[in-house]
């Protein structure tokens, strides 16, 4: 059976929209990634939509990606924070692990791209030690 993995940030929006959507496409038949935060934004970060679709060919927005809430997504077995610069919000469990990403929201391409390969990287590590 898949493990379950839910990417929290606060808003939902960019770091842990871009885990899921990284995470499902390389390893779906391994894993399933889910994102969730405890705030909604009308949308998701378009820069990540944007740069996302440059560099695996996913279509956030096609895949239906959206803000949601924590009670919106199954019991993960496996929690994982992105860095919430102010603090994560508590989930009704621990967290298994903290990226401690830095948030590129309103920053360049590049820093995107640093944190994306970031996010690849982490999660090739978590795979690995399933």
């Amino acid at each position: 059976m898949k493990k379950k993995v839910a990417f929290i940030c606060v808003h939902n929006s960019c770091r842990s929209q871009m885990a899921e959507a990284i995470g499902n496409h390389l390893y779906g038949d391994y894993i399933e990634c889910y994102s969730a935060g405890t705030e909604l934004k009308n949308q998701i970060n378009q820069d990540a939509v944007r740069i996302v679709k440059e560099l695996y060919g996913i279509d956030m927005v096609a895949k239906g990606h959206h803000s949601k809430l924590i009670d919106e997504i199954p019991d993960p077995d496996i929690a994982i924070s992105m860095g919430c610069d102010v603090g994560c919000p508590f989930i009704g469990r621990p967290f298994d692990d903290d990226w401690g990403l830095m948030d590129p929201t309103g920053k360049s391409d590049e820093d995107f791209i640093v944190v994306i390969k970031e996010i690849e990287d982490k999660i090739i590590q978590l795979k690995n030690s399933l």
